[in-house]
């Protein structure tokens, strides 16, 4: 027999009416906590009735839902404030001091063009296919033409395989006057 702050389980039995019942004894309902008392639900279907001081239960767990975090909105970080307010803009710093472009690329183009810059990303049309990498290799060409930087200080950090991509730009450029040479190739 084991006990716990004045509930005391005097033995534990299966019967053929209740597969999967516990029998407990109470020595005072009140020592019930009120944690342990909501999983409670008495059950009295048995043809014969219990012992006294005896109670036949099932312990049933609440469904309780985990609160949900905030998702981040594609190229926004989750929480905003002023993170969210430099986010607004395709042309970043990173923590290691580097220019980053995100860049939403247009492959087999008959020319390269920056096509338009919004809020979340620099479109780039791309005169080369989307096979072997040519796309990305013409990218960092045109855009260290366009910011007039060598191709070895512009290397593609993320989405070699995807539209969108993240662009580092190694070299003295402030990231607002990268956005001032985007914004002015694009006409």
């Amino acid at each position: 027999m084991f006990s716990r702050s004045g509930l005391s389980v005097s033995s534990i039995s299966l019967s053929k009416s209740f597969p999967s019942s516990e029998v407990v004894t109470l020595k005072r309902l009140s020592d019930v906590s009120p944690v342990f008392s909501r999983r409670l639900a008495v059950l009295s279907r048995s043809s014969e009735p219990p012992p006294a001081g005896v109670l036949r239960f099932r312990s049933y767990f609440t469904n309780r839902q985990m609160p949900r975090k905030e998702k981040a909105v594609r190229g926004h970080p989750a929480g905003g404030g002023a993170a969210e307010a430099e986010a607004s803009c395709p042309v970043t710093r990173d923590k290691s001091g580097a220019v980053i472009v995100s860049v939403h690329a247009k492959p087999g183009s008959k020319h390269s063009s920056i096509t338009d810059v919004s809020a979340e990303a620099v479109g780039v049309a791309i005169a080369a296919p989307p096979a072997d990498g040519e796309a990305n290799i013409e990218l960092i060409r045109y855009l260290a033409e366009v910011l007039d930087v060598k191709k070895s200080h512009i290397a593609l950090d993320k989405g070699s395989r995807s539209r969108d991509k993240l662009l580092r730009v190694d070299s003295s450029l402030s990231p607002e006057e990268v956005l001032r040479r985007l914004r002015q190739a694009a006409g």
